[in-house]
C-alpha cells in the first residue's frame, strides 16, 4: 500500500534527508527505500512517531555485539524520536527460529524461555531508552489463537513460498526432515507485525525471509505494508564467523570492563572500522574520520583499536571505567613486553621506614646503579620507571611491594622480592 504523498515544506523535506542520513549509517538494505522516504514525510509532517520492531526470542540469557547491531538501530530511530516495538518472543521461542539450521532446532520449554527472558531489559537498555521503548511478548496474541485461526493463517502461504528460503530450500534437496512447525515460525513473526501495526521492522541480513513475510501478511491483512531495514551480521573476533557464545569469539554486554576492553583489542585490525560503524555511537563525522585515518594510514591501528575498546566499555560501562580498564590494559600489556629473565632482588621489610624507601637507596639496593650519584642523574633524566611509571623526583619515599618492576633506561630491570 503506497502512503500518499502530500505537498511538504522545504522544512520538512530537510529534516527527512536528515533523518534518512542518520538510518541509513552501516544499514545492509533497506526494502523499499520510497517507501521510508514517504513514511517518513509523513511522520514529520503529522508528528506522528513511526513504530519500529524487532523480535527477539530468549533463546539464551546473555547478549553480545552482535545483538546491539540491531540495538544501535533501533536508539538511532529513538533519537529520531519514533517509538520501538520490543517483542519477546515467549511463544516463538518455544518452536526456535529454523534460520540458518541444517536441522530441525531444539524447542525450549516455557520456563526456559521465562527463566532466559529475565536479564533481557536490563541488558537492553544498556543501549535502548526504556521511555520510547514498548515491550511486548508475542504470546498475548499467538497463544489466544485457535486451530481455525492457525489454518486461516497459514492458508496466506504456499509450500513453494516457504522452500524459497534457503535452508528450507537445502535441506529438503539434501533429504533433511523439515517439520511443519517449522513452516509456522515466519508466518508467527510475520502476525506480530501484524498484531502491532508496524510501521518498520529491523533483523539480520539472514533473517529477511522473516521480516518480508511480515509485509505480505500485513498486505493479507488490509494493512500498510511495513518497511524492512536489514543489518550486516557482525563477525567475532576470530575474524571469520558471526559472533557467537557458542564460539567463544564474543564481546558479551555484560562482560567486565577489563575484559571487554581487553577483548576488544583483540578485534582484528580490517574490522575496527565495522565495529566502530555497527557496534558503537560515535558520530558520523567522526566515523568517516577514522575510516579515512585508517585507510590512509594517517591513524596507528593499536591507538585506533585502544579508541574503539575505550568506547566500547564506556558505553556499558561509564567513562571512569573505560580509563580504568585502558590504564589497567596499559600496565598489562606493556608488563608481557618486559623481559622473562630480569634479576630478582629480595628486600627485607626490616630495611623499609612504613614500607617505604628512598628511592636512589632502593636503586643501589637493586643493583641498577653504581652509585647514588648515578641514580640521581638517571632520575633527573627521565630514565627510571616503576611498573612502568616514571619517576622524576629523587627524593621520593616509594613504597615497596613485592612483584614490582624497577627498570633504568631501556635495558636494565629488576623485580623486587619482599621478605619478611
Amino acid at each position: 500500500m503506497k502512503v500518499k504523498e502530500e505537498v511538504l515544506s522545504p522544512e520538512i523535506e530537510a529534516e527527512v534527508n536528515r533523518q534518512l542520513k542518520i538510518i541509513k549509517r552501516g544499514v545492509a538494505e533497506i526494502l523499499p527505500l520510497e517507501e521510508l522516504v514517504s513514511k517518513l514525510r509523513r511522520s514529520i509532517a503529522t508528528k506522528t512517531p513511526l513504530k519500529v520492531k524487532l523480535g527477539l526470542d530468549p533463546t539464551a540469557p546473555d547478549l553480545h555485539l552482535g545483538h546491539t547491531v540491531v540495538f544501535n538501530k533501533l536508539r538511532d530511530f529513538q533519537r529520531l524520536g519514533h517509538i520501538v516495538q520490543l517483542v519477546i518472543g515467549d511463544f516463538t521461542a518455544q518452536i526456535g527460529d529454523p534460520t540458518g539450521k541444517s536441522e530441525t532446532r531444539k524447542q525450549l520449554t516455557e520456563e526456559e524461555v521465562k527463566e532466559n527472558a529475565k536479564t533481557y531489559t536490563e541488558q537492553l537498555f544498556k543501549v535502548l531508552d526504556p521511555e520510547k521503548t514498548e515491550i511486548h511478548f508475542n504470546s498475548h496474541w499467538l497463544s489466544p489463537l485457535t486451530f481455525a485461526d492457525v489454518t486461516r493463517l497459514a492458508s496466506k502461504c504456499t509450500v513453494a513460498r516457504m522452500l524459497e528460503r534457503d535452508d528450507f530450500s537445502k535441506r529438503y534437496h539434501s533429504g533433511q526432515a523439515i517439520s511443519i512447525h517449522e513452516f509456522f515460525y515466519p508466518l508467527m513473526q510475520g502476525y506480530d507485525s501484524v498484531a502491532l501495526k508496524t510501521d518498520v521492522e529491523l533483523g539480520g541480513t539472514d533473517q529477511t525471509f522473516n521480516l518480508l513475510m511480515g509485509r505480505q501478511l500485513q498486505k493479507e491483512f488490509g494493512q500498510e505494508e511495513q518497511v524492512i531495514l536489514t543489518m550486516p551480521l557482525l563477525e567475532g573476533l576470530d575474524g571469520v564467523k558471526k559472533m557467537s557464545k557458542s564460539l567463544g569469539n564474543y564481546i558479551g554486554v555484560d562482560d567486565q570492563p577489563d575484559d571487554m576492553y581487553g577483548k576488544a583489542m583483540s578485534i582484528p585490525d580490517e574490522l575496527m572500522a565495522k565495529y566502530f560503524e555497527l557496534a558503537t555511537d560515535v558520530s558520523l563525522e567522526e566515523l568517516e574520520n577514522i575510516k579515512k585515518g585508517l585507510e590512509s594510514g594517517q591513524l596507528h591501528p593499536r591507538d585506533t583499536k585502544m579508541k574503539l575498546a575505550r568506547t566500547l566499555v564506556r558505553m556499558y560501562h561509564g567513562e571512569e571505567a573505560a580509563e580504568e580498564a585502558e590504564k589497567r590494559f596499559k600496565v598489562v600489556f606493556q608488563q608481557r613486553e618486559l623481559p622473562q629473565d630480569m634479576p630478582e632482588v629480595a628486600i627485607g621489610e626490616n630495611e623499609l621506614e612504613d614500607g617505604r624507601m628512598w628511592i636512589v637507596a632502593l636503586l643501589s639496593k637493586l643493583g641498577l646503579v653504581a652509585s647514588n650519584g648515578e641514580g640521581r642523574r638517571m632520575i633527573q633524566q627521565g630514565g627510571v620507571r616503576i611498573n612502568q611509571e616514571k619517576v622524576s623526583d629523587q627524593s621520593a619515599q616509594v613504597p615497596v611491594e613485592d612483584g614490582m618492576v624497577v627498570q633504568v633506561g631501556r635495558r636494565k630491570f629488576a623485580r623486587v622480592k619482599l621478605e619478611s
